[in-house]
């Protein structure tokens, strides 16, 4: 068994096992995180270690055999560019330290600052910290605590709480000198400035929250005459206020003229070629709910409704159509994977159009009428034939899939990441941008696999076998982790990995590159080799974001958020150096040295809206009529 698929395994992998196994459903009771239907992320994480399980984890990576070591390509095999000191998270027992400050640091300046406090006093000790009045150090240490309290303050103290205090503070009298009101007041309007550039993208969701750092802004803009000190900071402060309120109007003009298109519902090329902008709840999509004899009603709504309001959109729709009408209260809202699978929603869950998976569809039906519920035809496999793929060339693909992974990746705003794992200890911001992304890796893995067990002349299979492999180096060339990984993990694939004709056909000088490959994905020692890969590699990156994920899971289920009601603020750093990791990573904006001549747009189509099957128990009859156990 190759390494990625003990990996998976030991993740409950959905796809090797064709649906969510009895374990993974038991693990919900434990660290209850948010299900989604999706089919690479959640196998990814619902094994994630717990504290009792951390112990075992070394000693399971070393019997893992100990794959060849892997370097970063020298300039025979990729052209990548040279060393850069950018550290990835890692969480493994070797190194549990920060990573973007040296340790001896870290004891010795931030230590005193990040001791574990109540969320009200974390927030004094920033502020004390920016006065210079509390435990203080270097201004860089300073920052860091700011930057670390900013990005995860959500997991402990809410904003509107966090809000309210800077207004006190920054009306608090009592003072004894100006200059003391004034550094004072200096210091909530860094706090207030950081937080407007951090969350900027977000903000016009909250309107409540925005109306109230729009007030403090006036305050600060009528301070502005008697503090000369605050007058750069009160400057930058409306800056950022007048840029949010221009986005509310505008995209609130944007919302009475279109409704963005989510996925794969009204398969229109137009649609489709447009560039991915960011979803928030707000948005309103088009979706169709199906009934149980496959009719469906189409249904517009926000991307965050509840299931609840779903249903109600759909009976209402019903009572218009000539199906039979089931009262609302006797409808349930089902998602039918393609290999029959069922997932009940619950009536108070919110933002489900984003955890579907590629070939999912939502039916609204009765509770007797569960058990009859199958996956629609469409869901059924593709015809065999040649597609798109056989005409491209591989950089082609490799590039299309590059810009369209971008494109999803800068839509994630950071607090997703810490949204979608502390989902259930009470932050429910969406993260719908981000199982877009985790969505489109699993819909790029089986995209390969499908292709390649569709292809039925064994000819035309080896040579797609062949565009995938210099795919997937090209894709590394582009530091394109997401695509790298996924076109890898469809060759892994048992269903294709097994066909044994086809792999023997395959140059040696391929076969050798493929095996580097896998050794970058081999999961042991906790993904070793891909850490130091992407540690060495300067921005624009994509990286392969499950692995971000599990890494905030792991240290999220090895580290108490509180300890005797004071925040573990050590464990917040640890956070946020994550999510630095991946500020760090698109810092930079991504640019192809692509040929001039245009991508025609059926093509462009084509890579942004693939057809796959997902199916893993058809998959597998596919890969047994071209290569039958006997040959």
């Amino acid at each position: 068994m190759k390494p990625l698929e003990k990996f998976l395994k030991k993740q409950s992998s959905t796809l090797a096992r064709g649906g969510f196994s009895d374990k993974s459903r038991q693990l919900q009771n434990g660290l209850k995180r948010r299900c989604s239907v999706s089919k690479i992320l959640p196998s990814f994480l619902k094994d994630s270690p717990s504290e009792i399980e951390i112990s075992s984890l070394k000693a399971e990576s070393e019997d893992c055999s100990t794959p060849s070591v892997v370097s970063p390509p020298d300039t025979l095999w990729l052209d990548l560019p040279p060393a850069l000191d950018l550290k990835s998270p890692s969480f493994s027992s070797e190194d549990l330290s920060p990573g973007f400050i040296p340790h001896t640091f870290w004891e010795a300046t931030l230590a005193p600052l990040l001791s574990p406090s109540t969320p009200e006093a974390l927030l004094s000790r920033v502020l004390d910290s920016l006065t210079g009045t509390g435990s203080t150090g270097p201004a860089v240490a300073t920052d860091a605590v700011l930057d670390d309290f900013i990005l995860t303050h959500s997991v402990f103290l809410p904003a509107d709480q966090l809000l309210h205090t800077l207004h006190e503070r920054f009306c608090a009298s009592g003072l004894e000198s100006t200059d003391d009101i004034q550094k004072e007041k200096q210091a909530v309007l860094t706090v207030a400035v950081r937080y407007m550039e951090t969350y900027k993208d977000i903000l016009p969701e909250e309107e409540q929250l925005f109306q109230g750092f729009k007030e403090l802004s006036l305050l600060a803009e009528k301070d502005m005459p008697l503090y000369p000190n605050l007058v750069n900071d009160t400057l930058m402060f409306l800056q950022l206020v007048e840029e949010t309120q221009t986005k509310v109007a505008e995209d609130s003009d944007l919302l009475k003229k279109r409704v963005k298109p989510l996925f794969r519902h009204f398969r229109r090329i137009d649609s489709c070629l447009q560039p991915r902008e960011a979803f928030r709840g707000s948005d309103e999509i088009f979706c169709r709910v199906y009934t149980p004899n496959h009719s469906y009603v189409t249904i517009r709504g926000r991307l965050s409704a509840t299931v609840q309001e779903i249903l109600s959109s759909v009976s209402e729709k019903l009572l218009h159509s000539e199906d039979q009408c089931i009262p609302e209260e006797e409808l349930i809202l089902v998602a039918v994977t393609s290999s029959g699978e069922k997932i009940l929603f619950k009536p108070d869950e919110d933002c489900v159009f984003t955890t579907l998976g590629v070939n999912t569809n939502l039916f609204a039906c009765s509770k007797e009428s569960l058990d009859s519920l199958v996956p629609l035809p469409e869901q059924t496999p593709l015809s065999p034939g040649d597609t798109e793929v056989h005409s491209m060339e591989a950089d082609e693909v490799a590039n299309q899939l590059t810009l369209f992974d971008w494109e999803l990746f800068t839509c994630i705003h950071e607090s997703e990441f810490v949204s979608y794992v502390f989902r259930n200890d009470g932050n429910k911001k969406a993260t719908a941008n981000l199982e877009l992304l985790l969505q489109r890796c699993s819909e790029v893995q089986h995209w390969v696999a499908t292709e390649m067990l569709l292809s039925e002349a064994l000819g035309k299979r080896v040579q797609l076998l062949k565009k995938f492999i210099r795919t997937a180096e090209i894709c590394l060339q582009n530091q394109n982790f997401l695509s790298f990984f996924a076109i890898v993990m469809g060759l892994d694939n048992s269903a294709v990995s097994r066909l044994r004709l086809t792999w023997e056909k395959l140059p040696e000088k391929l076969k050798k590159l493929f095996k580097r490959f896998e050794n970058v994905t081999d999961p042991c020692r906790n993904h070793k080799s891909y850490r130091e890969f992407i540690s060495k590699m300067k921005p624009p990156v994509i990286p392969f974001v499950p692995l971000v994920l599990k890494d905030i899971t792991f240290l999220h289920e090895s580290r108490k958020t509180f300890q005797n009601g004071l925040v573990n603020f050590e464990k917040m750093h640890t956070l946020a150096d994550t999510l630095r990791a991946v500020r760090r990573y698109r810092s930079i904006p991504l640019t192809l040295d692509m040929e001039s001549m245009p991508v025609p747009p059926q093509r462009k189509a084509y890579i942004r809206q693939l057809q796959v099957i997902d199916n893993p128990n058809l998959l597998s009859d596919l890969s047994l009529k071209l290569e039958p156990n006997s040959i």
